[in-house]
């Protein structure tokens, strides 16, 4: 098996709280490369472990912040690996069942592409009727990794273009 994408890259939306982590702070770290890491929610796991590749293209989105929308874009440079943090006994993302035999988080490493000149706000996805089936527009959606189609990441691109 391979670490890259016959078809092409896949496209994903990761949400991170930028106080906590944001895009700036990706384009700052060394080659504007880190891990995503302490994904704890199994559905995101499973899409970060099974379905995210190495070459795939990401909206980084901040969250839980006014207004929400997506910043910019991240490249995925390495393909999905155990999250240490879930075996660190003070990391606040500590798994007492998980083992390194047997891990159940994973992370990948992402690497800073470009930053958008204006925030694509969520009220900007949630008034484009064609974006109405996107993950993260829907209500109570509370996953920090969702897949993009190729149409819905064209659009947004298209919007992020725009508000130059």
């Amino acid at each position: 098996m391979t670490d890259s994408n016959a078809k092409g890259p896949h496209y994903w939306l990761f949400k991170s709280e930028p106080t906590a982590f944001s895009i700036d702070d990706l384009w700052k770290k060394p080659k504007s490369t880190d891990h995503w890491d302490g994904v704890r929610n199994f559905q995101a796991r499973n899409m970060l472990r099974d379905s995210v590749k190495k070459n795939d293209l990401v909206f980084f989105y901040h969250s839980n912040c006014n207004p929400p929308g997506i910043a910019g874009i991240a490249k995925v440079v390495r393909a999905a690996y155990p999250d240490p943090s879930q075996w660190a006994l003070q990391s606040d993302y500590y798994d007492a069942k998980s083992t390194r035999e047997n891990p159940q988080w994973f992370m990948v490493d992402v690497q800073f592409v470009e930053k958008f000149s204006n925030l694509v706000t969520l009220e900007d996805l949630k008034s484009d009727a064609r974006l109405k089936n996107m993950v993260v527009v829907k209500p109570g959606n509370r996953l920090s990794i969702s897949p993009v189609t190729a149409t819905e990441w064209a659009l947004i691109l298209e919007k992020a273009k725009k508000s130059l």
